[in-house]
């Protein structure tokens, strides 16, 4: 790991660092992630019908599964770096069964929070279930794809989400964070990102934590655009999707 800012989890839900932020970057990011996020969409709307209509022919329920996803949102404050912790409803493509039973995954998410996944749970990636019964036959090929997180771009636009930035996690993780944790909220979640590219596959968590912070201390507009232009390689080539 490089040195680190020295975050600190406030009283008040939010990540604070005695620095003076970087407001150019945030602005120039978020005009990267509207402008990238909206030319997406348009460009990808033909595709997300059809995967639309897909998941309407295999089963019943919607098309999107919204879940409550942990993240953060930026406020200024003179001298001083503040992320506030929030939640927020994130979109998806549903891949399973309408209504399925998070107790699964819950359990799954514990294990590998504190690195007791063993064997063939550990071939791919580390932090989906592998062999879900829940998953639906549309839903394995949208996994595999990556495509269930099409939806995500509407995250971006509405400001939840960028293009890049750490993984958003589900609030039952983030109940198992130790205080260090913490740090890889101090940005906005993303669809891609320095772990879901570098280590996606393989990745215990405590790695998984590392790769995000290293993320945020280092972070520019030219590491931004790398890491989404290493996305679609990592994307064809499926590397850590199951």
């Amino acid at each position: 790991m490089i040195n680190q800012p020295h975050w600190t989890l406030s009283e008040d839900g939010a990540y604070l660092a005695g620095a003076e932020d970087n407001a150019a970057y945030h602005i120039c990011k978020r005009l990267m992630d509207l402008v990238l996020g909206l030319g997406l969409l348009i460009l990808l709307a033909p595709l997300m019908l059809l995967i639309a209509v897909c998941i309407k022919l295999d089963t019943s329920g919607p098309v999107l599964f919204v879940q409550p996803r942990v993240g953060a949102r930026r406020r200024s404050q003179p001298g001083m770096q503040r992320w506030d912790i929030v939640t927020f409803p994130c979109y998806k493509f549903r891949s399973m069964m309408h209504n399925a039973d998070t107790a699964l995954h819950r359990e799954h998410i514990r294990a590998f929070v504190e690195g007791e996944l063993s064997g063939a749970e550990t071939d791919h990636a580390r932090f989906k279930l592998g062999e879900d019964p829940r998953i639906t036959r549309v839903g394995k090929y949208l996994r595999l794809s990556s495509l269930d997180e099409l939806p995500q771009l509407l995250n971006v636009i509405k400001g939840d989400m960028s293009l890049v930035g750490p993984r958003p996690v589900p609030t039952y993780e983030v109940e198992q964070y130790q205080d260090w944790h913490y740090g890889r909220l101090a940005a906005l979640p993303g669809i891609t990102g320095y772990w879901q590219i570098k280590g996606r596959g393989s990745s215990t968590f405590e790695e998984m934590i590392a790769m995000d912070v290293d993320y945020i201390a280092q972070r520019s507009l030219g590491m931004d655009l790398q890491l989404l232009l290493s996305t679609i390689p990592a994307v064809l080539t499926r590397r850590g999707a199951r």
